[in-house]
């Protein structure tokens, strides 16, 4: 029988003002007691709606249901039919506007916990099975992967179960793409991320790291000399944007790309770390999506007062609701309907070695009002007259978005891509150039994990298709 209680059992966290100084995970995860009590709720309705929600097709009643059963190995398997990182979606995929968004059980109160169950299953098998997957008989054909971020992981994963010969090429020193360098520890342990790519090293995966793709090696090379029939760019969008206002070049101004990067896969928080980072006293923090939010709680880790300063208002804050709630509880401060037009910097003219000079010392902003839908449908920030005001800092960050970096574009002929740099593919991924497909943040611009996966197992199917009709020729 159905469990009819009208909300999710809650999720276990560190108490705010323990975890705001420290990098360990938020979110404690529920016990089995708790997994089995909530996996109950669900009504196993008979049209699904979850699963159409979900980019990578999980069969989510499935899952569910076994682990009602308390078959939590069984719950896991049905998930790693689909998706090759069940323990990070489980962490980081929005499941609130996907498959949750979609459940019966929302009409009336709170949809099922789906994210927290498939944390807690993916954590069980993690921790409880012995048994390595079974490695596939190869089908003889090569296919490169360009970067190892959740797009190329998944496409591997994918090809691997199909017997394909995978070789994963990752432009930094660990596997994981954005999983390692972008997301921060409390939120998603990088021992998580491991594990996963080691379950594709156990399918047959190679990964390769320290190549640059453009640099070490070209597409063509791969193709022509190496004897890859098909290639997969999955780069992601890793180049930052700046507002272009004046002081964005003083010591001290961070993109939130830079910033996340020295400290979750360099360890920068830690004494006597190779790559150091500041450790400001007052930080700001411009943006309001969810890396935003990630630079201002690993701000807060490190000792500072930190601010969002987001020229929208709170309602309109496209970060998810649980990221912009933690921060809260973490003592992060809100200043919406702000923007920023100048950079502050310290100066002592009688003193050109201060070690000031040149560094941010505050920054100038004006408030902000909405008037009327822009193209997003969003309401557009306009300046308030007669509103301008300066905040006293050490240091900014400005996690604005990002783009695909050029390099894959400036050295691969024939690959066509959008004005802003945006890779052109159709809807099965495949690019101009025969043989080369793309997908993720490469091709869609900055987007969600869950969503660079879909993008990765639809190439992953459009290649198995390619190349077994190549064969039957």
């Amino acid at each position: 029988m159905a469990n009819m209680r009208a909300d999710k059992n809650p999720m276990p966290h560190q108490d705010p003002q323990v975890r705001s100084r420290n990098f360990d995970e938020v979110a404690l995860g529920y016990t089995a007691q708790q997994a089995v009590d909530e996996a109950r709720r669900c009504l196993n309705c008979k049209h699904r709606p979850c699963a159409s929600g979900c980019p990578v097709q999980i069969n989510i009643p499935d899952f569910i249901a076994k682990t009602a059963q308390g078959d939590f190995e069984g719950a896991y398997q049905v998930i790693a039919r689909d998706s090759a990182l069940p323990a990070v979606c489980g962490r980081v995929c929005p499941q609130e506007n996907q498959c949750e968004a979609r459940c019966v059980r929302a009409v009336k109160g709170e949809s099922v916990a789906i994210g927290r169950l498939e944390r807690f299953v993916a954590d069980w098998h993690n921790a409880h099975a012995a048994e390595k997957p079974v490695r596939p008989a190869p089908n003889g054909h090569k296919v490169a992967v360009i970067g190892s971020g959740p797009a190329g992981l998944t496409c591997a994963g994918d090809l691997a179960k199909k017997g394909y010969d995978v070789t994963v090429f990752e432009a930094l020193h660990l596997a994981g793409g954005v999983l390692v360098y972008g997301i921060p520890e409390f939120r998603l342990p990088k021992s998580i991320v491991q594990k996963e790519v080691d379950t594709l090293k156990e399918l047959g995966v190679k990964i390769e790291t320290n190549m640059v793709v453009g640099r070490s090696v070209t597409i063509d090379e791969l193709k022509e000399e190496q004897g890859f029939q098909a290639v997969f760019i999955g780069t992601g969008a890793g180049l930052p944007k700046f507002m272009n206002i004046p002081g964005e070049n003083l010591k001290g101004v961070y993109s939130a790309n830079e910033f996340l990067t020295r400290i979750n896969l360099m360890k920068a928080y830690r004494d006597g770390a190779d790559t150091p980072i500041q450790h400001a006293a007052r930080v700001a923090v411009v943006g309001g999506g969810n890396v935003a939010m990630d630079a201002a709680r690993c701000a807060k880790r490190l000792g500072a007062e930190v601010t969002i300063v987001y020229r929208r208002s709170e309602a309109e804050l496209p970060a998810r609701a649980e990221e912009v709630e933690h921060a809260k509880e973490e003592g992060i401060i809100f200043k919406t309907l702000t923007n920023p037009v100048e950079i502050l910097g310290c100066h002592n003219p009688d003193d050109p070695r201060d070690p000031k000079n040149g560094s941010v010392c505050g920054i100038r902003c004006v408030e902000m009002e909405l008037g009327e839908p822009d193209a997003s449908g969003r309401r557009r920030p306009i300046i308030k007259e007669g509103s301008e005001f300066e905040m006293e800092l050490d240091c900014v960050i400005m996690a604005l978005g990002t783009s695909p970096n050029p390099l894959i574009k400036s050295t691969t002929q024939g690959l066509d891509t959008e004005k802003w740099g945006g890779i052109i593919a159709g809807e099965d991924g495949l690019t101009s150039r025969e043989g080369v497909y793309a997908g993720g943040d490469a091709v869609t611009g900055a987007a969600t994990v869950i969503l660079a996966m879909g993008a990765g197992k639809t190439a992953a199917k459009a290649i198995d298709q390619a190349l077994s009709k190549q064969e039957k020729l």
